[in-house]
């Protein structure tokens, strides 16, 4: 047992030192009392075998806990790896260590409310003093429900009503600097140090190429590498960027967000540095705007019951798509087999990547629901929260939700073309001939419909479709005004039961929200 008392600071997301207010908060303890800082990850084991996340995401991870740890061995502290159920894994250093203080950061995510609330009356038990802070968005979520009459404002224009008399959002607080010598860390022991990805039993299948290392470090200077454009800032619109250039037209911050390690109140007032005083766009399709869609999700989420499904969801239409996760449509579209080119690159740049352009993912979640496949959005949002290393919960429902048209986007009859939409943007195809290579000898004019191509040509481009690559799996013109009939019927309050179970959810570990997206839609 340790005599000398310990104050913990539990980093689950929000993995950075600077803004981090219950990190702050633990620090007053230690700078007063001379207690021992100890700052812990809990890596459950169970979770780690059975959780439904990807690779590349599994690596982002632990590249930002080893960030963390390296930052905070910086100031004479260190990162505790433990590992266990948080419950078990509390009641054992509670006593062990000798704990009077325990601080954390708030989490709206239903499952970690449950486990918050038990882990506080466990420390209660244990005479630990609790201390939970908002750092994960702009504002303090329930601030923003009572402001809007104890409810969840579910439009983006009633959101930006409600915050806006709140004034201006508190600065980003400073990281901490160097410990008390005496308040440093003494426990040095090997068994807490972060663990290599390789030593995380987890499926490394399909782990691709690093492009977006995870981190504070990294996080902090990729904000500034797009912070010091001051003038694409300023002119930033987000559906003016492209969904399939070869290299990301937008900033590419969201996993850094999703896992805290970049404070979104840091980002915002940097933003408002460059824009404040000079001609800006505004939201919802300027950067503050895109921030903005991120709260307005998280609060959505934070307080409406069973936010991420659709059966029990008070603001989802209730439609009843196919739900059953071994229908053939569904599989061909999350392996990148639907027919469809520019479907395909975008899910084969997702599993090898971790990320997409938010328009691609307008496109791919369109394509799967009402425009196309008629499957349940969500089979789709567990993909991505499979797939994306920005896989957020509450902007991945919500999204998923507004593409399907079964919440705050009800223009269901605006479809996205898997042929006409990626062409307005790359009308050679060069981003799918980067993820498809099959295809990269077609000639430009069948580079997004290769089922059109004359059999010489497909001879002599290599790729013989219904062989080398997969024929269409339905033709987009047909279904669609199919899908609409069915989308008209289920707006008319004609609801019929969803065909099939209802979808079983999967046990999960989309950062960027929809613009107005009108321009986009263009029937093949």
């Amino acid at each position: 047992m340790n005599n000398k008392p310990v104050v913990i600071h539990w980093f689950r997301k929000g993995l950075r030192l600077h803004d981090n207010p219950a990190l702050l908060n633990a620090l007053e303890k230690v700078g007063e009392s001379h207690y021992e800082l100890r700052p812990v990850f809990i890596l459950d084991p169970w979770f780690v075998k059975n959780a439904k996340v990807g690779p590349n995401r599994w690596r982002f991870l632990v590249q930002s806990l080893q960030d963390l740890d390296d930052n905070l061995k910086k100031i004479g502290s260190r990162l505790f790896i433990l590992k266990g159920s948080p419950t078990e894994t509390f009641k054992k250093v509670f006593k062990e260590w000798n704990v009077k203080k325990l601080t954390f950061e708030v989490d709206i995510e239903p499952y970690a409310k449950t486990r918050d609330e038990e882990i506080k009356k466990l420390a209660d038990h244990h005479s630990v003093t609790v201390v939970a802070k908002v750092s994960h968005t702009i504002y303090d979520l329930e601030k923003v429900f009572k402001a809007n009459g104890n409810k969840a404002p579910l439009t983006y224009v009633k959101f930006q009503s409600v915050v806006a008399k709140f004034g201006t959002p508190e600065k980003a607080l400073n990281a901490p600097g160097k410990l008390p010598k005496q308040c440093q860390t003494l426990l040095l022991s090997d068994k807490y140090n972060v663990p290599l990805l390789e030593e995380m039993q987890v499926d490394l299948t399909g782990l691709g190429k690093e492009l977006y290392r995870g981190g504070e470090t990294e996080a902090l200077a990729r904000m500034e590498k797009y912070m010091s454009q001051q003038d694409w800032v300023c002119k930033f619109s987000k559906p003016d960027t492209s969904p399939n250039s070869i290299e990301p037209s937008t900033t590419v911050l969201s996993p850094y967000l999703k896992f805290g390690c970049l404070s979104p109140r840091l980002m915002y007032h940097r933003l408002h540095e460059i824009i404040d005083g000079r001609k800006h766009t505004s939201p919802p399709t300027s950067l503050t705007g895109q921030m903005l869609w991120r709260e307005f999700y998280y609060t959505c989420g934070a307080y409406t019951p069973n936010f991420n499904r659709m059966v029990g969801n008070p603001v989802c239409k209730q439609i009843p798509w196919k739900v059953d996760p071994e229908d053939e449509h569904f599989v061909a579209w999350k392996n990148g087999r639907t027919g469809y080119p520019f479907i395909d690159a975008i899910m084969i740049q997702l599993r090898t990547e971790g990320w997409i352009h938010h328009l691609a993912r307008h496109a791919v979640a369109c394509f799967l629901t009402r425009g196309d496949l008629w499957v349940s959005w969500e089979l789709g949002q567990q993909v991505f929260e499979e797939l994306l290393l920005d896989a957020d919960w509450a902007l991945n429902a919500g999204n998923w939700m507004w593409l399907s048209a079964s919440a705050f986007f009800h223009s269901y009859f605006r479809v996205y073309s898997p042929v006409a939409f990626g062409k307005k943007t790359d009308k050679h195809g060069d981003y799918i001939k980067k993820y498809l290579p099959v295809l990269k000898k077609f000639p430009t004019e069948y580079i997004y419909e290769p089922w059109k191509a004359p059999l010489s040509v497909q001879q002599t481009a290599g790729c013989i479709i219904g062989k080398d690559y997969p024929k269409r799996i339905v033709d987009h013109d047909v279904v669609m005004k199919e899908n609409l009939a069915k989308m008209k019927k289920a707006y008319q309050g004609k609801e019929e039961a969803p065909e099939g179970e209802p979808v079983k959810r999967k046990k999960s570990a989309s950062n960027e929200s929809p613009p107005k997206i009108t321009k986009f839609f263009k029937k093949n």
